[in-house]
């Protein structure tokens, strides 16, 4: 009976060991995380971090795990052995363990159009499966078991801005200002991680993480990047990389309902809506974007142009 219990424990323990980290990671006080609801841009910025930290050894698709690893492919063991401070890429809601942060929000009406076909490349929905009826279940935030946990993206979003507006520990970024002007964005990113940089270094991250960059290495390195190795090779994982393209692929019915369901947070974050009389009444008054980013933005850097 005892050996019974001792071939038990060293299964619980060999479980425990290969089980992915997520939500159940060990978080450290110097830990920074790089927050956002999945198809927001993280990657991109993972990129744009590890090139700025690795300007000698660029990143690439077969080391950024390395640099920056993703909670959700590797055991908690593993991300225990990483040199800190560490930064990691967290797709999780509000988590108060998280003292150091650097948020990316992104239009809800691209991430939808994003994770439409993101979900092809994964084969979770067929090739014929159309986006008027992915809409509902992308604002129902029931994707897949995995979405589920971290809710719709007006509840991720808000559960981050609504507990850490303001803190000086909190960094928040839209995707459309890192597209605008990707220097000035990632020269905030350095100096919140407390890093003396160089135009010049900072300008070689930017080339170094360009979309025409990304898309060259996933062709060479897609089927051993643990994030798409096991999923369709025919779709990029890496595709636009632009804002707006919503327009051009959301039916107005669809637009529609994202901007109905989501229209307050949306305005405040600095999206305009296409018809802005659908929004609703808020029973709460959500502070401009800009007056979030600014806080936090060492220094006190002037405002975002909108």
């Amino acid at each position: 009976m005892v050996e019974i219990f001792k071939l038990a424990a060293e299964a619980i323990r060999g479980s425990l060991a290969r089980k992915k980290a997520g939500r159940n990671l060990t978080v450290f006080g110097d830990d920074v995380f790089l927050v956002s609801y999945p198809r927001s841009g993280n990657t991109w910025t993972r990129f744009l971090i590890a090139n700025l930290a690795h300007p000698n050894e660029p990143t690439n698709f077969a080391n950024i795990e390395s640099r920056i690893p993703e909670i959700y492919l590797f055991p908690d063991r593993v991300l225990l052995n990483l040199p800190r401070p560490r930064i990691l890429k967290s797709h999780e809601c509000f988590d108060p363990r998280y003292k150091r942060v650097i948020h990316i929000v992104r239009d809800p009406r691209d991430v939808a159009v994003s994770h439409y076909y993101y979900s092809k490349k994964r084969r979770t929905i067929a090739d014929d499966f159309r986006i008027e009826e992915y809409v509902p279940r992308f604002l129902a935030g029931n994707l897949t078991r995995t979405m589920e946990r971290y809710g719709c993206w007006n509840d991720h979003v808000l559960s981050w801005l609504a507990l850490r507006e303001g803190h000086r520990n909190f960094l928040a970024l839209r995707y459309e200002d890192m597209l605008e002007n990707t220097g000035r964005e990632l020269a905030k990113i350095g100096s919140f991680l407390d890093t003396d940089l160089s135009r010049e270094t900072v300008m070689r991250a930017v080339e170094l993480s360009s979309s025409t960059q990304m898309r060259r290495m996933e062709k060479e390195q897609s089927r051993e990047w643990k994030l798409t190795k096991g999923t369709r090779q025919d779709r990029p994982f890496i595709r636009n990389a632009t804002s707006g393209i919503w327009k051009s692929v959301l039916p107005s019915a669809s637009v529609l309902a994202i901007e109905s369901a989501w229209g307050p947070l949306m305005v405040s974050l600095g999206y305009s809506l296409t018809q802005p009389q659908t929004i609703s009444q808020t029973l709460f008054e959500i502070a401009p974007y800009s007056s979030r980013s600014d806080a936090t933005v060492a220094g006190g850097e002037a405002s975002r142009k909108r």
